[in-house]
């Protein structure tokens, strides 16, 4: 009969020793779980890699991100992504939004380029704002109210939105209510997927300031 080799290591250990055997194994468990996250968060980042924020997705490339970030969400089961470290201010590297790439392909309608497009998430105040620059003054913002509905859900409220270029500010009303689950997040990168399938991959760029 073939052993696995924990049942071979314990049948020759002796019983008063084979509870410290037992606790020295265990954590080597949240290591490995930790190793495979980042070997999914790689593919992620490497899949987005030259995609232009997503302005420059082909299809073969979103199935590779989508695929990517399944896993990285298959792996990342069970682990809370609602706490502290959510509140910051994170950076867009790639997002399927269409919404968000319109305005980044056709900043010229306001006059402008698009330059680095944000999303500032404070959790103790409640609010996140969603931020697209036109530099060097302008920016297109969208406000909202969020509350964390469990350990990875955050349900947010649109509150208001205005465009704002160099001597004037245009107040446009709110628009809608949603969700979003932080797949993935750690000390630097953050993966979520709304309520509509949209995937957002961000980079943390400092606490949550205004914009």
């Amino acid at each position: 009969m073939t052993q696995s080799l924990f049942t071979t290591r314990a049948s020759v250990v002796p019983a008063r020793h084979r509870r410290n055997v037992a606790r020295r194994a265990l954590p080597s468990l949240p290591f490995l779980t930790k190793k495979k996250a980042s070997t999914a968060l790689s593919d992620v980042l490497d899949a987005i890699e030259g995609t232009d924020r997503g302005l420059a997705t082909t299809k073969e490339q979103r199935k590779q991100i989508e695929d990517a970030v399944q896993q990285l969400y298959d792996e990342a089961q069970g682990k809370k992504t609602n706490g502290k470290d959510l509140s910051a201010t994170w950076k867009l590297l790639w997002t399927s939004e269409k919404e968000t790439l319109w305005i980044l392909k056709n900043a010229g309608l306001f006059g402008t380029e698009a330059g680095e497009v944000y999303q500032v998430i404070d959790m103790a105040n409640g609010s996140l704002n969603n931020v697209i620059t036109f530099p060097p003054e302008g920016a297109f913002t969208v406000d909202s109210s969020v509350a964390a509905k469990d350990d990875v859900r955050v349900e947010f409220k649109f509150s208001g939105a205005r465009v704002r270029t160099p001597g004037r500010t245009l107040p446009l009303p709110p628009f809608g209510q949603g969700w979003f689950d932080n797949i993935y997040l750690d000390g630097k990168y953050r993966v979520a997927k709304d309520s509509r399938g949209d995937i957002l991959v961000t980079v943390r760029d400092g606490p949550p300031r205004e914009l």
